[in-house]
């Protein structure tokens, strides 16, 4: 069986050195076996996708999905390199309201929390994809990993673009002198860009090679970055003149969380972060120590370079490309923007190797659910790196790098890890307030209304503050549901499970209010991004339901139906109860009934 071979990883195939990629790689399982199957299981789309939104994996099920790998990531990282990898995971300082990034940095460590307890308790690859699925179930899982690796994509290739500008200005040149123009293209995807292309092609060499020999990597550069940092604010500061701050809030509130939706972004690499558990030696100590020790560094970092930035400049003649070099130059200190445009182009490095990284290990614990191709799980047995999702998504990146203005991808990011983060914040409630056979009945709708609420309460906050200029009256409304309802999570929904080594403080307050704040920010994004963000979700939904639906639910059929045929049967899942027939023929005859499955 294709299945067995892809993913049980006790029957892998001996094949012939080169190019041997097979059908069987990509589309293994039993209703993509012919034409007739795949009729068959189209015909069942309404069934199998009740059973995959309402199934959910276990805890145990996530940890042994890594076997369909055939090898493991090598477990060698410590809380000092994620550290690291957490303070590198940013796009470079910016200009930017010190008060936005610290708006940010208090919704990123309310995220913090809730990524926290399920990095520990599940330490694989997924991230939030593992945790989200284990709890809200496939569907919501796919939908969102999808969208946090469009995020990655288009962060790496915006932050390529931008290395090729700063990479100008160290050589006193113009970004325009280093790309290719190419008229026949439309505006804005016109300006060819073989530099960035070169970056990643290096960045891609690297995170095949070894994620410990990553992280040594950002070990050198770090010190590198941390002397130009300190350079910058002690030099900077020298240069600073208070009647630059005369005007702090130029765009008043608005403005304030407006740049804190925007900026968001750069807290992507918490989630990086996540997707390393599994490369850990000691979850339990390193991943609490990792994340919250790499918020606060990043956080701060964020907010020291945007006070010293905005004490040497105007805030409005703040250059939005080099926005530090400039200003050493805009102050009289010229030779200075060549140390900082090195130091840039360190950042920006360490930020493409963080992105390698994380967003490799999220397509390939995706992959060994077979809701994309299992050929992407794969984990060379020398490097011990996930080297076909590497190259596949740094290709991409590279392609859109190649093309699109900076500008164009600015307007991209952002609210996919807005949405992420509120899923997880959610999922983490649900793990603490339900646990499916022991839960009751009622006090699993109760937990149902009460989230309702919260989620309810905090979009009609945001969508009142994104359509209301100057109102105020629907905040007494909705604040007081969402309060309300928080307290009524507290005192009338008894806790099902309990952290079984690190648990997030002041549930369900503190995730509650993750969700709060992350759908707020959301209000504050542009139209552009909620567009954006809906055709993508469109076109995840077309492939789920072509290829992913039917995948992934006959890789769990068939692990389920295999384990109870051998008499070693371990439910993996929640929600379902696989049906196992010996008679017909594939999914009609198959191991597995497509649709006897109860719910």
């Amino acid at each position: 069986m294709g299945v067995e071979n892809a993913g049980g990883g006790s029957e892998i195939t001996k094949r012939k050195r080169g190019c041997s990629c097979t059908k069987d790689d990509f589309l293994p399982e039993e209703s993509f076996q012919s034409w007739g199957n795949y009729v068959n299981a189209v015909k069942h789309v309404p069934e199998r996708l009740v059973d995959r939104l309402l199934s959910r994996s276990k805890d145990v099920a996530e940890l042994q999905v890594k076997k369909r790998s055939e090898h493991d990531m090598k477990k060698t990282l410590s809380w000092w390199d994620l550290i690291w990898f957490g303070q590198e995971a940013r796009e470079g300082a910016g200009p930017a309201i010190v008060l936005s990034y610290a708006v940010s940095g208090v919704s990123a460590l309310l995220s913090v929390f809730c990524y926290t307890e399920f990095a520990v308790e599940i330490p694989v690859a997924g991230g939030s994809f593992a945790y989200l699925r284990v709890e809200l179930g496939d569907f919501m899982a796919f939908i969102a990993a999808g969208n946090i690796l469009l995020e990655y994509v288009i962060g790496g290739a915006a932050v390529a673009r931008s290395w090729t500008a700063n990479f100008a200005a160290l050589c006193n040149k113009d970004a325009a002198d280093f790309r290719i123009p190419a008229h026949g293209l439309a505006d804005g995807y016109n300006e060819l860009d073989p530099i960035a292309v070169g970056i990643l092609a290096i960045i891609c060499i690297v995170a095949v090679l070894s994620t410990k020999g990553s992280s040594r990597l950002n070990y050198i550069a770090s010190v590198v970055h941390i002397v130009v940092i300190i350079f910058i604010v002690i030099c900077g500061l020298i240069k600073a003149d208070t009647k630059n701050y005369s005007n702090f809030t130029p765009f008043g509130a608005r403005g304030i969380f407006k740049s804190s939706a925007v900026l968001f972004f750069a807290y992507v690499g918490f989630d990086a972060v996540s997707t390393m558990a599994e490369e850990t030696k000691n979850p339990a100590r390193d991943i609490p120590i990792g994340l919250v020790g790499s918020m606060v560094i990043t956080t701060a970092l964020y907010c020291v370079l945007a006070v010293t930035l905005c004490l040497m400049q105007p805030y409005g003649s703040i250059d939005v490309d080099a926005p530090f070099a400039k200003a050493f130059e805009a102050v009289g200190w010229g030779w200075a923007q060549y140390v900082v445009a090195a130091g840039a182009l360190k950042a920006m490095t360490s930020v493409l190797l963080v992105g390698a990284v994380g967003q490799a290990r999220y397509l390939t614990h995706i992959s060994r659910t077979h809701m994309l191709p299992p050929w992407f799980a794969k984990v060379h047995p020398k490097t011990g790196t996930p080297i076909n999702a590497t190259i596949v998504m740094l290709a991409a990146t590279a392609v859109i790098a190649f093309f699109t203005k900076l500008g164009i991808l600015s307007n991209l990011l952002s609210i996919s890890t807005l949405f992420i983060f509120m899923l997880v914040a959610v999922a983490l409630l649900v793990r603490r307030y339900y646990v499916s056979d022991q839960t009751t009945i009622e006090n699993r709708n109760k937990l149902i209304v009460f989230l309702l609420l919260i989620i309810g309460s905090s979009i009609a906050t945001a969508t009142y503050w994104g359509a209301s200029k100057n109102g105020w009256i629907a905040y007494c409304i909705t604040v007081p549901i969402w309060l309300l309802a928080t307290i009524g999570l507290r005192l009338f929904v008894p806790h099902a499970r309990d952290p079984k080594l690190w648990g997030v403080p002041l549930v369900p307050w503190l995730p509650s209010a993750s969700i709060a704040i992350n759908i707020f920010l959301l209000g504050s994004i542009d139209k552009d991004s909620f567009i954006r963000f809906s055709v993508w979700t469109a076109f995840l939904l077309v492939y789920y339901f072509l290829f992913g639906l039917h995948a992934s639910y006959d890789t769990a059929k068939e692990f389920e139906g295999k384990a109870i045929q051998d008499g070693k049967w371990t439910k993996i899942e929640e929600g379902n109860v696989p049906s196992v027939t010996k008679s017909g023929n594939d999914a009609e005859d198959g191991r597995i009934d497509p649709v006897s499955s109860t719910v």
